[in-house]
């Protein structure tokens, strides 16, 4: 490791940390900020919420026991500093890479890693299953769980506070709050305020009022509750923590998160405080790092300095820009055409549509459940809603589909952004279910595109469906091919379409896997296979005319999908064939039943064996013939 970074360099565990003084633990957060910045601008990953979180990082494990105390991080993309401070520091060159460590939180990794995560809102629901844990094993521990307010839009972490509440548990909950919205001057106020409701002194006078009312011959109810009412006012005169308060958790600050004293005053001195806590720190995203401070949405997740990487084509737009821009050429022409996204106008590609069309533009925040519940309500008032969720996101929300738009044929327009694999994020963010969970749902109509032409094409004819929702799955890649100028053409749903007429045996490609297959001509040659490929671009429902012709009229029927068996096109093409007691061998090649890791999206289909080459191999021994028979 450089020399630049001399007091980093002795950093192995979170004891070494408990070594240093206050002024080097103050160059710490200098020195592990900057060797951020060099390892992600290198590697690529989350940048500007760790940056955000360094002092806080260092002033935890400064303060806390762990693994002894459990932290645990929401999300996780803001835990580098984590890493780096728990024997990760060399390893953080590997970050999100293929064989490397993960870019999220991860158990198997280290103990430290308390509870893997890479979706929001979680932290202290699952905090609170810790803290009882030890609660009923009699053992002694902090549990401390940092959630930001970004995840407190989501209502998983209200049914945390809530049950934290009741239960009335020993509890930190962090609010990292990275909008800095308060102003100066009631920051200062709320900094002294904070300053004098930690001081263990204030504490125990407040305890001891508290028992002493208790005390009282006659009238204890009343006068506590007059104690109570005034701590209340004073609170709400000047703290914006009342909502926490009345939900049964002590608060505390805001604070600035980036005052590392202060922090490490604080922290110690409410660690021990016998019942549920929250403090509330703000903090800025891309702290220390100017341009990421000036843009962090856009330095929230960063490319690595070298981003030719295999399987990806720049020949044509991304699948989410194609989107974007199909959804805008259709808003122009149909003003019931609204978006919905959870959190995700970026990552979604909606950008530029919210720029443009406002008032028809919603983020629903991290909240996939209510995300589908709001638009089946659009859906109902006769708008047209398109709801951008990453396909993984979309789990969480797997009952309101059933329930408020499937049962009541309701025609939202579903966009599943990240379908298959989706590289360095990992398993938590892998698109790998969609089809097998979309599939049980009755009446819906599941599609996925081969090209960004054929993108746009299913987004005209799921606009001009009203019998119930519309599922369009896509991967995080090229679309390969589009052109902005042509019209979009509504397609007859459940139909197929014959992409190469060949002898030996077909192959029904699930969306992007038919450019796979297409682009794999001269590895079938050297194997002496010439296929008929189909586009199966409807998932549901099945094109039975074409499907039913492959069957009888081939030996062999390969299904070949970025999905896994289960449920999958694959399984389902196997049943109807077994049903209709055709003669052809059905042969599925998909993802294996396991989590798949992280690296880039050509390493993972490699490993998995979705490559051009790799499909070539495997038919041949479909086929039972050796290399060049």
């Amino acid at each position: 490791m450089s020399d630049k970074y001399p007091l980093l360099n002795t950093i192995d565990s979170p004891a070494d940390l408990k070594q240093l003084k206050l002024e080097d633990l103050k160059q710490l957060c200098h020195e592990m900020r900057q060797y951020t910045i060099e390892i992600v601008e290198q590697t690529g990953g989350h940048l500007a919420p760790t940056l955000g979180v360094i002092e806080l990082t260092i002033a935890l494990h400064y303060i806390f026991d762990s693994p002894k105390d459990k932290i645990i991080w929401d999300v996780g993309h803001q835990a580098y500093a984590h890493k780096i401070l728990t024997g990760r520091r060399d390893a953080l060159k590997t970050i999100r890479q293929y064989g490397g460590i993960s870019g999220f939180l991860k158990p198997s990794e280290s103990d430290h890693d308390i509870f893997g995560a890479g979706h929001a809102s979680t932290a202290i629901s699952a905090g609170v299953g810790f803290a009882m844990g030890r609660d009923l094993k009699e053992e002694n521990y902090q549990v401390v769980s940092i959630i930001g307010d970004g995840a407190l839009t989501g209502g998983l972490a209200f049914e945390g506070l809530n049950n934290l509440g009741h239960l009335r548990t020993r509890m930190l909950v962090i609010l990292n709050d990275n909008e800095m919205s308060i102003s100066p001057n009631v920051g200062a106020i709320s900094k002294y305020l904070n300053k004098m409701v930690t001081n263990p002194l204030y504490n125990q006078v407040r305890d001891e009022i508290w028992k002493m009312t208790g005390k009282l011959p006659v009238g204890r109810r009343a006068v506590r509750t007059g104690v109570r009412k005034l701590e209340e006012s004073l609170k709400n005169l000047i703290v914006p923590g009342v909502i926490f308060d009345e939900m049964g958790l002590r608060y505390f600050g805001p604070l600035n998160g980036h005052d590392l004293p202060m922090l490490l005053e604080t922290l110690n001195n409410i660690k021990d405080i016998n019942t549920p806590v929250l403090l509330h720190v703000l903090t800025k995203k891309g702290y220390g790092y100017n341009e990421a401070e000036q843009d962090p949405v856009k330095f929230h997740g960063v490319g690595p300095s070298q981003k030719d990487t295999p399987g990806d084509s720049e020949e044509a737009p991304a699948y989410l820009k194609v989107f974007g821009d199909s959804l805008i050429r259709m808003a122009d022409k149909d003003e019931k055409v609204v978006a919905v996204t959870a959190a995700m106008r970026e990552g979604t590609g909606l950008v530029e549509f919210s720029d443009r069309f406002p008032e028809r533009f919603f983020d629903v925040g991290i909240a996939e459940g209510h995300g589908v519940v709001f638009a089946a309500g659009l859906a109902a008032q006769g708008l047209r809603p398109f709801v951008a969720i990453y396909s993984t996101f979309l789990q969480r929300a797997f009952d309101m589909l059933v329930h408020d738009v499937a049962i009541q044929k309701l025609p939202v327009v579903f966009m599943l952004d990240r379908a298959g694999l989706v590289g360095q994020d990992g398993p938590t963010h892998h698109g790998v279910l969609d089809l097998s969970y979309l599939s049980a749902i009755p009446g819906a109509v599941i599609a996925a595109p081969r090209d960004g032409d054929e993108l746009a094409d299913l987004m005209q004819t799921a606009n001009e469906h009203l019998d119930g929702p519309f599922f369009i799955r896509y991967p995080k890649a090229s679309s390969s091919r589009f052109d902005a100028q042509r019209e979009p053409q509504p397609l007859a749903i459940g139909i197929w379409e014959e992409l190469k007429q060949g002898k030996q045996l077909a192959i029904l490609c699930v969306g992007v896997m038919n450019e796979i297959v297409m682009n794999a001509e001269k590895h079938f040659k050297e194997l002496n296979i010439d296929p008929t490929v189909i586009n199966a671009r409807f998932i549901k429902p099945f094109d039975s005319e074409i499907l039913d012709g492959v069957l009888s009229d081939y030996e062999h029927v390969v299904i070949i999908e970025e999905n896994v068996y289960t449920g999958g096109v694959g399984q389902r093409v196997q049943a109807y064939s077994r049903e209709g007691e055709f003669a052809a061998k059905v042969h599925v090649i998909s993802l294996p039943d396991r989590f798949v890791t992280h690296g880039t999206r050509g390493e993972l289909l490699n490993e998995v064996g979705l490559t051009g080459e790799k499909i070539a191999a495997t038919i041949n021994d479909f086929l039972g013939r050796g290399k060049g028979a």
